[in-house]
């Protein structure tokens, strides 16, 4: 029997923070050890950063965190396919294979195009496709293509995404239909227990709302960064809620089921707001200081980064390559003679 495909994309657009780690990192890590059956592909998507971010310095940093990130935390490139989504040129041609056989009705019903298009029309203003590219409006399709290649059988995806899951299953059985059975259909792994974080000013943690904290940083500015994080006037010896704290929440996400009964109990006796900030701060400081200084060394090596991608993208062509060329020869663009 085949081993279970399971495949995660990170997109490169900003540098890693405690949300990530609660709510994909650290999961994805952990399900590589409980799994030691599955094959794992992860992939640093930066064909998918270029439709948000038109930075390259950018661009370029964040493929460096995020790769020196996923490593420092754990992620072994022995055990998994760690590549860069840009070192795969089968990738970008299976996107037009695909193309070619997906309905426009489908990607207009597309969440983040309708969502642009809905915010011009609440501003007034007379054309609804301003500021859409195509890469935005197609980009299901780029997705589809990520995952298609290598014939997933598992991806994990936020409640937000399991609509392109579904579209990439439809691309799938358009293309199977016409062309014969070449693909798998890839099911959507939502995990409705995953941490999702509240950030300094308790929305959503999110480099859109600048409330985030990044993993790295050192502990002098991690402990800065807490000691910024809002919280209600509350006194102390005041009981306190838990469940509605943003440092709790936090908390929660880094320590044992014991320490966090135990802090549970500190809010009920009244914990003051200083002092948990402190508790935070030093629980943070614990569980990254060992990968920060790991970070550090990879940051400062960015071409032993590079190979480790590198040997990564040759294991993924070992796989896409032989594939797209079965693909090429289905759809007819075979050698004449």
């Amino acid at each position: 029997m085949s081993k279970t495909r399971i495949l995660t994309g990170i997109t490169t657009t900003g540098t890693p923070h405690l949300g990530n780690f609660a709510g994909a990192i650290g999961p994805a890590i952990e399900a590589t050890r409980r799994n030691p059956e599955a094959e794992f592909f992860f992939f640093l998507a930066d064909y998918h950063a270029l439709i948000k971010c038109q930075e390259p310095e950018r661009v370029q940093r964040s493929r460096l965190e995020v790769a020196a990130t996923w490593l420092a935390l754990g992620l072994d490139p022995e055990r998994v396919c760690f590549y860069r989504q840009s070192d795969i040129p089968e990738i970008p041609e299976l996107t037009w294979l695909l193309t070619c056989v997906t309905a426009k009705g489908l990607m207009n019903r597309a969440h983040a195009y309708k969502a642009a298009v809905q915010e011009n029309l609440d501003s007034g203003d007379a054309d609804p496709d301003r500021g859409v590219t195509m890469g935005l409006f197609s980009y299901p399709i780029l997705m589809a293509a990520d995952i298609l290649m290598f014939n997933a059988r598992k991806v994990p995806v936020g409640k937000d995404q399991t609509q392109h899951l579904e579209m990439a299953r439809d691309i799938a059985q358009r293309f199977n239909h016409i062309y014969g059975e070449h693909f798998v259909l890839p099911e959507a792994v939502v995990e409705d227990d995953a941490a999702v974080l509240a950030g300094l000013d308790g929305r959503k943690m999110s480099k859109s709302y600048n409330n985030t904290i990044p993993l790295f940083v050192s502990a002098k500015e991690l402990r800065k960064l807490v000691m910024r994080i809002v919280t209600n006037s509350q006194l102390p010896g005041e009981p306190k809620d838990p469940d509605g704290s943003t440092l709790f929440q936090i908390y929660q996400a880094f320590a044992s089921a014991d320490e966090t009964a135990a802090i549970r109990v500190r809010y009920a006796e009244g914990i003051a707001w200083g002092e948990m900030k402190q508790v935070l701060f030093e629980k943070l400081d614990s569980v990254l200081a060992g990968p920060r200084e790991h970070y550090a060394a990879l940051i400062s090596d960015p071409a032993a980064l590079e190979r480790i991608l590198l040997a990564g993208a040759d294991k993924a062509r070992a796989i896409a390559s032989p594939f797209l060329a079965g693909l090429r020869a289905a759809t007819g663009l075979r050698k004449l003679g």
